[in-house]
């Protein structure tokens, strides 16, 4: 007797500047996914509505009352949500609180955690109280009065400014010299109306993913990412060849041991919830804590997929762990 597939939802796009790197990832999900467990359909969300991309192509919109859709006359409703909406409203907790209302199954953290995170100015501060090494910073809202002089006199120079809240080092400007500062910022404030200027950390860039299963928190191999530009922004990460990732990194074991512990405890802290991958700059031993990724890119040039393959283990496999994780609540 053969087990009805599973009706999974698989979210694209956004409102961000990510929005095509939300398409890549959502198709190789839906390319990855186990076809004998589950039936699967994109939907896309954006500015100009929220639809359901059927097999034959056709967009079909989505009641967002109940999040169902209509085929041949008859409403559709899907058993889980498997969001891969980075940036706006897919990592910030707006998608999250509206299936939260709803009670629909989703993947990933839930509306509090995203939030938190999704802002870098609060999530740096919440984990600096507990004693966690991130670099010093300030933040400013459009609008607000600055003085370059005082930033740069307690940030140093270099310094990176931010959009506060964002993702893929979209509107990322590293600042050399004082001219660089009001541009870099105005650049940033296009993209989010917060701003965060950080102070620079020297050192080598790690990141690690982590999948939470039952009460497991698995560690996927931690890698190295060596830009051949200024800095990893989004033409590195997006760009075949403009930077080297080195999965698994070439670090000391007790390094690894060590950045594994601290993502596991800051996971914990955060109260993450599926896959999330946490970047770090490794200075002498010294780990400091740059983002958390609650959506964390799944296009064929990310880096989690190259993780978990060098874990030994298949896209496939780490999408059912979640999915059977969210659909047994």
């Amino acid at each position: 007797m053969s087990i009805a597939k599973k009706h999974i939802a698989v979210l694209a796009g956004g409102f961000s500047s990510e929005y095509s790197i939300s398409i890549q990832s959502a198709k190789e999900i839906l390319r990855t996914l186990d076809k004998n467990k589950y039936d699967a359909l994109l939907v896309e969300i954006s500015h100009q509505g929220w639809f359901v991309r059927s097999e034959t192509g056709e967009q079909l919109p989505i009641n967002k009352n109940d999040f169902s859709y209509q085929e041949n006359g008859t409403p559709k409703y899907f058993d889980a949500v498997y969001n891969s909406i980075h940036g706006d409203p897919g990592e910030n907790g707006k998608l999250q609180a509206y299936f939260e209302l709803l009670n629909q199954a989703f993947t990933g953290c839930d509306s509090f955690c995203s939030s938190l995170t999704f802002n870098k100015y609060v999530c740096n501060s919440l984990l600096r109280n507990y004693g966690i090494a991130v670099a010093d910073s300030i933040r400013l809202r459009k609008g607000d009065s600055l003085n370059e002089e005082d930033i740069i006199l307690k940030l140093k120079l270099p310094c990176f400014v931010k959009p506060n809240s964002g993702g893929s080092s979209c509107g990322i400007s590293r600042v050399n010299t004082t001219s660089q500062l009001i541009p870099a910022i105005n650049v940033a404030l296009n993209e989010d109306p917060e701003v965060i200027i950080e102070s620079l950390l020297q050192g080598r860039e790690l990141t690690c993913g982590l999948v939470k299963t039952g009460d497991e928190i698995l560690v996927l191999p931690i890698t190295e990412i060596v830009s051949k530009k200024e800095f990893f922004d989004y033409e590195a990460k997006y760009t075949t060849g403009a930077a080297d990732e080195i999965t698994p990194a070439d670090i000391p074991e007790s390094i690894a041991t060590a950045c594994g512990d601290l993502s596991k405890r800051i996971y914990q802290i955060l109260g993450c919830r599926g896959l999330v991958r946490i970047d770090y700059i490794l200075t002498d031993d010294q780990l400091w804590f740059l983002e958390v990724n609650t959506i964390p890119g799944m296009s064929k040039n990310s880096i989690v997929p190259q993780q978990i393959q060098a874990m030994g283990s298949t896209n496939t496999k780490v999408f059912n762990l979640i999915l059977e994780e969210v659909l047994k609540d």
